[in-house]
């Protein structure tokens, strides 16, 4: 009878694992990145502006990779300036031809698709936000007054 209960225990802990594996997130790594504070700072570097070039811009978010499937994603983000406070949000586009709204320098997160954020981070500070995402195109941004405008912004896809 002992043997007949520790086969169900490593059964039920066996399919526990599959289980776990199969809907593990998928990992994103992303930087929040700037020249330092005493760069000036580019207010014309938001998503769609006309004749971007994000080679000048003097902050950016760069990403590990730039889709994932539906599911489960993580976000492991680090902020790597020496000396400025960053946050990543992640904001669903329902229609990437739209742009975002704004309000006082910032994208008004109240009236956009928000699905998650990893809030202020202090200089050299890291954190994780795990969020479900649907197929379609999003957009990873710092949402500190005139970072988006400043090219702290990324597109992200979701795929089937």
């Amino acid at each position: 009878m002992a043997l007949l209960g520790m086969r169900t225990v490593a059964f039920a802990a066996a399919l526990g694992l599959l289980s776990t594996a199969a809907s593990a997130a998928t990992v994103v790594n992303v930087q929040l990145w700037d020249q330092g504070a005493g760069k000036v700072m580019r207010t014309d570097m938001a998503y769609q502006a006309p004749g971007l070039d994000l080679t000048k811009a003097t902050m950016g978010v760069k990403l590990s990779r730039s889709s994932a499937p539906a599911g489960a994603v993580t976000f492991q983000v680090a902020n790597t300036s020496k000396d400025t406070v960053h946050e990543m949000v992640v904001m669903h586009l329902k229609d990437p031809a739209d742009p975002l709204p704004m309000s006082r320098a910032k994208v008004d997160e109240s009236k956009a698709d928000k699905k998650g954020e990893v809030p202020e981070l202090a200089a050299g500070i890291s954190g994780t936000l795990t969020v479900t995402l649907k197929p379609g195109k999003y957009l990873l941004i710092c949402n500190q007054p005139k970072h988006f405008a400043a090219g702290m912004w990324a597109q992200f896809e979701v795929t089937k």
